[in-house]
């Protein structure tokens, strides 16, 4: 699966620790969030970059198989070519009971370990970190003393936040379940993904050939970080999307600037031209027609569910002066469709080692959908203005005759990486969620309606026809996709308190 970098809003270590509603941690929860993190630390010393080794993959299905039916689970690896997924049941509210699947990724992305602030990220490190910039390394031994609902101690190594953890809290939350003899209201299944973060994306055919097993009433995603708040976080979607090239051609070979500059028209002074054409000084799209379509539903939910962010952080954090200002504020931004530019190349990649006009230049653009707007849709429209603009649309380099006909040629091409998704709120999985988290954290959770980044939900909405919601778990300052990966122990515990909530709790 291709991953869209999620927006991430910055945030002082002190107010992940202060804002976090105070959940009623059981003594079952809390002796299955020390047993589980010693299981997780074993996890995560598994290397799991998909690309890198099949056989890496391999030792993780296997040692989370063995897991699951340690802690009492159906469990079995799902066939995926060499890179096995891993499926788990336990259905302990009986044959009647709604079902609940929950999803979550065992691949991590690849590490380059100089940028690390240890030796090896798949040997975890912990951490005690009341200000990031000044954290005290502990001895792991010190792992189950550090836990607890307000712990501000951290474990970093790859995959600790993104997708381990919240894999070894819903075991827990099982665990805390069963100890406390309490009867639960759905039966889960689980499903581990062994290629959301490296691709190629094949969780379409695993869950095609395993539709019967994976069927539930609700899918609960377990990735993503919580509110900058850290209080109890859902998410009722995300923006789809996909990317598009765009080559204009100009001489048939490069030719010197000194002696036909004025003369032969420069591709990439037209390729730019084309560019400034998509967009005003405020960032807004100018192509009639960019933003219709968008669902009613999905625009009524994020004005009834408005979201605080630290949006003077996040452009600290960017390092610029604005936010561009067609839309008011960070969560109505991320209502609206995008058209990015991401990559410019003409010539000799801006190295002024040749004086020349380019034979062809080269765009590359970013397009992120929202629910009711197709990247098709987009695409369609781009390629419009530029034959509004008189260009003339080939499907690959020109021929003599369409270059000596057309003073204004391009190659436009692209594709959707995935749908936008959205589910109401107001539906009843909707409530079962915002109730449930409410009820064990004795106040409002932060409902986001859409998040900027992607996670794989298209194959899960089509093969098995059934809601999909979001539920993040972990810090929102994890540095997830980065060097020094970390999941805050105080979120564990509350995950495992969350994860309990909703399971006790009939949707």
């Amino acid at each position: 699966m291709i991953k869209f970098h999620r927006s991430l809003l910055a945030v002082p270590l002190a107010l992940i620790a202060g804002s976090a509603l105070a959940g009623p941690i059981t003594p079952a929860e809390t002796k299955a969030t020390v047993a589980t993190l010693g299981e997780l630390v074993e996890f995560l010393r598994l290397p799991n970059v998909t690309p890198k080794s099949s056989a890496d993959i391999r030792v993780n299905a296997a040692w989370l198989e063995a897991k699951l039916k340690a802690h009492g689970w159906k469990a079995r690896q799902l066939p995926d070519g060499d890179t096995p997924m891993v499926w788990g049941e336990w259905a302990g509210a009986g044959p009647k009971a709604p079902t609940v699947l929950f999803y979550a990724h065992m691949d991590g992305q690849p590490v380059n370990p100089k940028e690390w602030k240890q030796a090896d990220p798949f040997t975890p490190v912990l951490r005690a970190c009341a200000n990031m910039d000044t954290c005290a390394t502990l001895p792991l031994d010190q792992l189950s003393a550090q836990a607890g609902p307000q712990s501000d101690a951290r474990l970093f190594a790859r995959s600790a936040a993104d997708d381990k953890a919240p894999i070894m809290m819903l075991i827990a939350a099982v665990d805390a379940m069963k100890a406390s003899g309490r009867k639960p209201a759905v039966n889960i299944r689980f499903i581990a993904d062994s290629h959301e973060e490296g691709g190629p994306p094949t969780l379409a055919k695993v869950v095609a050939d395993n539709r019967a097993d994976l069927a539930g009433d609700v899918v609960v995603m377990l990735d993503g970080p919580m509110h900058a708040s850290n209080k109890p976080t859902v998410v009722f979607g995300h923006r789809g999307g996909g990317g598009l090239t765009i080559k204009v051609y100009g001489p048939s070979e490069a030719m010197h600037s000194g002696h036909y500059g004025n003369v032969v028209p420069n591709p990439a002074q037209n390729l730019t031209r084309l560019i400034a054409s998509f967009k005003d000084a405020d960032g807004k799209v100018t192509l009639p027609g960019y933003y219709d379509g968008i669902d009613p539903a999905f625009k009524a939910a994020v004005k009834a569910y408005p979201v605080e962010d630290d949006e003077a952080g996040l452009l600290k954090r960017a390092g610029v002066a604005k936010a561009e200002g067609f839309v008011p504020n960070y969560r109505e931004a991320m209502a609206v469709p995008t058209l990015n530019l991401v990559g410019l190349f003409a010539g000799s990649g801006g190295v002024l080692d040749r004086s020349i006009i380019p034979a062809d230049a080269s765009a590359a653009l970013d397009l992120r959908t929202v629910p009711g707007v197709s990247f098709d849709h987009e695409f369609a429209l781009i390629r419009a203005q530029a034959e509004a603009i008189g260009f003339h649309l080939t499907d690959g380099p020109p021929s003599a005759e369409e270059r000596a006909r057309y003073p204004l040629l391009a190659t436009i091409k692209g594709g959707s990486f995935s749908k936008a998704l959205f589910t109401d709120p107001a539906q009843p999985m909707g409530r079962w969620l915002i109730g449930g988290l409410k009820d064990s954290f004795g106040g409002d959770p932060v409902v986001i309606p859409l998040m900027g980044g992607g996670v794989p939900t298209e194959p899960l909405v089509r093969e098995l026809k059934a809601p999909v919601v979001i539920l993040p778990l972990v810090n929102l300052d994890d540095n997830q996709h980065a060097a020094n990966e970390n999941l805050r122990l105080g979120n564990y515990a509350q995950g495992v308190h969350s994860l309990v909530s909703l399971i006790s709790r009939k949707p």
